[in-house]
């Protein structure tokens, strides 16, 4: 494969001795799994530009992009969204490209329509991150950025035109964007079709629309679909809502909703819609690993993706023929998809602890046909279990689950180096040295200690069956813990003492 050089970004512009990988370092913005991600302040029209000049130079070296090339462009409703719109479609033109612009749209929708032309695309958002902060996510012509790409993206070397920008760090002379292009209708026709108009008749369902990039496609998907739709909670600011950590506050709204309205069910997503909140009649938020389990044996899945960090209910159910663990991370579950697809998987799909459901798999029935999505997608699930939900099966399958409860908490403020070296001296020698030295941690908890799995952090399996999971974060210093039980008092409890020893622990390391 020949690589190919892209454009300069304007006659007078000067090849910078700065890599993205320096970007990264100098602005504070990080690049990872979910892309750039940053404070809004930090991200600079410059640092945006610099951004997207990266990820296209990358794609034209290995033949993904050439000049006179289309790149599809939206965001999620955060104020600085158009800004940083403006910003990477300034840089699109800078490299020959051709800009598309989407809106403001579902990330999945986004994605679908991106694939289908094959195309790159990129979508400003932040995901559940406060309005303070925002980020930028990157598409490949058929996929998401794996790790491997994201290495050779922060490699790249700029040549940025410093004319463009002014002191500090922004456009001096920032253009419109071009005309909108329509991508909800064929995203909601996709469900529509897959599904069936009618369907969910009858069905009360409540839209949690606070500031969801998809707070009106919901309202109108879910019409077609034949549900009596009540819209709540609409913000006209930026509402930080995260489906793996849900805050108090929207508790207590989906409990009083479902009392007030009457509604069978209640749904929302995250600000950029690729991770699904669903609540049954009760008003009580279902956890993202067990709506991922429910949406899969819905769709009749036979190999199941999931990080090490989900409930072990995916192998308790007994439904799937084959469940994969993943280190934490979309990137992971998609290579590990794919792996399963070239491995002859029927119908393959992933789903991550906070809802997010990828679909690897064209799936086929009679002449109804649903075309693989191998991005996190909020829609799927919501309506998988909004038909479960209007046939009066849902309290059967939840009902039908192995009793496993998750809980998750973290430590903030705790430096990654800290954590890091916390696990390193637990699992230092060989197993049963390991073992021993996990027990005495944390033995007067569970008891006995019956494995260590290191896929990504440290996963303890006791003898009692319960589980607690260590993971340094990868983009903030804290430590996250994740624990399993029985019942979910009990899965609580275990965090929060978990939790304390660690602390503990780290402060006496930290004092020698």
């Amino acid at each position: 494969m020949t690589a190919k050089t892209p454009p300069n970004s304007g006659q007078n512009a000067t090849k910078s001795a700065l890599s993205v990988r320096d970007v990264m370092a100098q602005s504070g913005v990080a690049f990872g799994t979910s892309g750039a991600r940053g404070l809004v302040a930090a991200m600079t029209d410059r640092v945006c530009f610099a951004y997207c000049q990266g990820f296209l130079r990358y794609l034209a070296e290995i033949e993904e992009f050439t000049p006179g090339g289309a790149v599809a462009l939206a965001g999620d409703l955060r104020a600085s969204t158009p800004r940083i719109m403006a910003a990477c479609a300034a840089a699109i033109r800078a490299m020959g490209g051709v800009p598309v612009n989407c809106g403001f749209v579902p990330t999945p929708a986004l994605a679908l329509y991106a694939f289908g032309r094959g195309i790159p695309s990129l979508m400003v958002t932040g995901s559940h991150i406060p309005d303070d902060r925002n980020g930028i996510k990157f598409y490949r012509r058929a996929g998401e950025v794996l790790k491997a790409d994201e290495a050779a993206i922060a490699g790249q070397p700029l040549t940025i035109d410093a004319a463009l920008f002014d002191a500090q760090g922004m456009l001096r002379a920032p253009t419109a964007l071009p005309a909108l292009v329509d991508v909800e209708g064929a995203y909601v026709a996709r469900y529509v079709a897959w599904f069936g108009a009618g369907v969910l008749k009858g069905l009360r369902v409540g839209v949690y629309q606070h500031s969801s990039v998809a707070r009106d496609l919901l309202v109108r998907l879910l019409g077609e679909l034949g549900a009596r739709v009540t819209p709540l909670g609409r913000s006209a600011r930026f509402v930080p809502v995260d489906t793996e950590a849900i805050r108090p506050e929207d508790a207590a709204l989906a409990l009083g909703w479902a009392r007030e309205y009457g509604l069978d069910a209640l749904c929302s997503t995250d600000g950029d819609a690729d991770r699904p909140l669903f609540a049954d009649a009760s008003g009580q938020w279902l956890r993202g690993d067990v709506l991922g389990v429910l949406c899969a044996r819905e769709l009749g899945a036979d190999r199941v993706v999931t990080p090490v960090s989900s409930n072990s209910v995916a192998e308790g159910c007994g439904a799937f023929a084959r469940v994969v663990r993943t280190r934490i991370g979309s990137p992971y579950v998609i290579a590990a998809m794919a792996e399963e697809v070239a491995a002859g998987g029927r119908r393959v799909c992933g789903y991550e602890a906070n809802g997010g459901f990828l679909l690897a798999s064209d799936l086929v029935a009679g002449p109804r046909h649903l075309a693989a999505l191998p991005t996190r997608d909020a829609v799927l699930p919501i309506v998988a279990l909004l038909v479960a939900t209007a046939q009066r099966r849902l309290a059967a399958l939840r009902a039908s689950l192995p009793a496993r409860f998750t809980h998750s908490d973290r430590i903030e403020g705790l430096p990654t180096a800290t954590s890091q070296r916390l696990i390193a001296h637990l699992v230092e020698g060989d197993e049963a040295a390991s073992k021993a030295r996990v027990f005495a941690l944390f033995g007067q908890l569970a008891g006995a200690v019956a494995g260590l799995d290191q896929t990504d952090g440290l996963r303890i399996g006791f003898a009692n069956g319960e589980v607690i999971h260590l993971r340094p974060s990868g983009n903030a210093p804290e430590l996250r813990c994740y624990t399993e039980a029985a019942d979910e008092p009990r899965a609580a409890a275990l965090n929060h003492a978990a939790l304390a020893l660690v602390r503990a622990e780290a402060g006496a390391a930290d004092e020698e």
